[in-house]
């Protein structure tokens, strides 16, 4: 059964998934994971993340027919000229693994001093009610921090083991998880996308 109070996530995250629910979940908006539709991964052509946020939702909607929501996100580092970007998955290859990212990263930025190596992971989140919706609805969010010059934690994903959060004294990946989901750029996009539905259904 389908209803407008459903929308198919571009994620095969299941940790993504089961977080954007649990959000979306006060206004009656129940979420799906692309792959129960088995949709084709779409080429991230884009130059920006809010390019590459709206071609993975409008490919979602176009194999399913459903309003879907789509994020793309990655760090920025000021000593590199704000790489990795929108190249964070891959910045260390095509398929290259969280721990191939995040060494060729320190690599890039041995001998940067501490004060030097301030970085921020940004996420941008792109809802479309259908494919062809001409007002798509983006919502972003900034989390501001540094690179570590060691990894440290086993909680987080990607480059959570070195991004520092100076709040806290500590990496991405050594916070409880409530406590990353309230300070993350995907938390605070969430919230954002939350408030913007809440807007526009009344």
């Amino acid at each position: 059964m389908f209803s407008a109070n459903e929308i198919v996530v571009a994620t095969g995250n299941k940790g993504k998934l089961k977080e954007i629910g649990e959000v979306l979940a006060p206004l009656g908006i129940s979420v799906r994971g692309q792959q129960e539709f088995a949709i084709p991964e779409i080429e991230e052509t884009g130059l920006t993340f809010v390019e590459n946020a709206i071609l993975k939702a409008r490919n979602t909607c176009a194999h399913t027919g459903r309003p879907a929501l789509a994020d793309d996100s990655g760090i920025e580092v000021d000593a590199l000229q704000g790489a990795p970007g929108i190249y964070s998955a891959r910045y260390a290859g095509v398929s290259a693994t969280d721990a191939a990212n995040v060494e060729k990263l320190l690599a890039a930025l041995q001998g940067v001093p501490e004060a030097e190596r301030t970085a921020r992971f940004q996420c941008v989140m792109v809802y479309l009610r259908h494919a062809n919706d001409p007002v798509p609805l983006i919502c972003q969010g900034t989390w501001e921090g540094r690179i570590a010059l060691q990894p440290a934690g086993d909680n987080g994903f990607g480059y959570d083991p070195v991004f520092w959060v100076p709040q806290h004294q500590c990496t991405a990946a050594q916070l409880f998880p409530t406590v990353k989901n309230s300070l993350s750029h995907r938390g605070q996009a969430l919230q954002n996308l939350l408030a913007a539905l809440q807007a526009r259904h009344g």
